[in-house]
């Protein structure tokens, strides 16, 4: 399945239940996954802090994968930063170019929204195809800075430290 066979769009509240789905089946067997990823989608959501929520629905309407963008806190005041998580693909649909898709259109929702950049946590094999890379100027607590990778859309990366949303400490 190429790109072009799945469209991105705005979660609906009727995709709540293949989000969750899907994000179980892709983080089921993930070696660095405590299980939690469809919680903290859940968490954000209630909380309104869910920014932006795009999923991947195939042409049949099954809904194949999710990425969620919530602001995070930067400790230096810089406003405007998101951070990107989780992005979930189904695994029978996994190396089709589906998160590929699903970053790319987030990404241009949020330069669309005004934002100033977004951070995550993730393989800089993936990621630094879509452009982000190591900032050793921010930091996450408790996360090797090998994976922690930042995207800025002009050329001012903040300094100091990240803060995500209290959701992503969300165990049930």
């Amino acid at each position: 399945m190429s790109e072009a066979a799945v469209r991105i769009r705005d979660e609906t509240a009727g995709d709540v239940d293949a989000i969750a789905s899907v994000t179980l089946a892709a983080f089921r067997d993930h070696p660095h996954s405590r299980q939690t990823e469809a919680f903290i989608i859940r968490d954000l959501r209630a909380a309104g802090a869910l920014a932006l929520s795009l999923v991947a629905e195939e042409e049949d309407g099954r809904v194949v994968g999710h990425a969620g963008f919530s602001p995070v806190v930067m400790s230096d005041g810089t406003a405007g930063w998101y951070g990107v998580g989780p992005v979930s693909v189904g695994p029978d649909r996994q190396r089709r170019g589906i998160g590929s898709a699903l970053m790319t259109a987030g990404i241009a929702r949020l330069k669309s929204m005004g934002a100033k950049g977004c951070v995550l946590v993730g393989d800089p094999a993936f990621y630094t195809r879509l452009g982000f890379r190591n900032a050793p100027a921010l930091t996450l607590e408790g996360v090797p800075p090998e994976v922690f990778l930042a995207l800025p859309f002009d050329a001012a990366i903040p300094t100091g430290r990240v803060t995500f949303h209290p959701a992503f400490a969300a165990t049930a």
